[in-house]
């Protein structure tokens, strides 16, 4: 009887389990057919590029700062070489403060990766949805960053379909 039952329930789970429809997506082979995604990519550098040439500037200055001092600390007075030592420190405090609200985990570059990026990223999540749901799929993974899928069979990717969608033209693979 038990025989009977494990056997009915594998033959349920394997039906359940077929009727099931999969597909992929590769996000990063999509992202880069959008020249909005470029776009705001470019702009992300350039504005980096910026606040990481005022970080370098910072510390170049400090740095020019602490060899003066140290050029000249024995001819420094206590108080005097106290006072350097703190305008040292205050400006080295305020260059990581700055680094930090530039670059930190909610930094500006942080913020403007969101503004820039999140309405690129909703067009093509919206996008594999309405697809999804149209080839009535159960399931959409994406193989972009390849750390869910091991093994995929190109059978199953809707990328160039997606691209599609989204009103370009699908290119060849990198």
């Amino acid at each position: 009887m038990k025989r009977y039952l494990l056997g009915l329930f594998l033959l349920v789970l394997a039906h359940t389990a077929s009727a099931q429809r999969f597909a992929y997506v590769d996000t990063e082979y999509i992202l880069g057919h959008m020249p909005e995604y470029k776009s705001a990519l470019s702009q992300m550098e350039t504005v980096s590029k910026e606040w990481q040439k005022q970080v370098d500037a910072n510390f170049s200055e400090i740095d020019k700062m602490y060899k003066a001092y140290q050029a000249d600390q024995v001819l420094l007075t206590d108080e005097m070489r106290k006072r350097r030592e703190n305008e040292i420190i205050e400006k080295e405090k305020q260059a990581k403060e700055y680094q930090r609200l530039k670059f930190g985990p909610e930094g500006d570059l942080f913020q403007l990766r969101s503004k820039l990026l999140k309405p690129v990223q909703e067009k093509v999540s919206t996008t594999v949805r309405t697809l999804a749901r149209a080839k009535n799929l159960d399931f959409v993974f994406d193989k972009g960053n390849d750390a869910t899928m091991i093994y995929a069979s190109s059978s199953f990717d809707i990328s160039n379909e997606v691209i599609t969608k989204l009103g370009y033209k699908p290119g060849q693979r990198q």
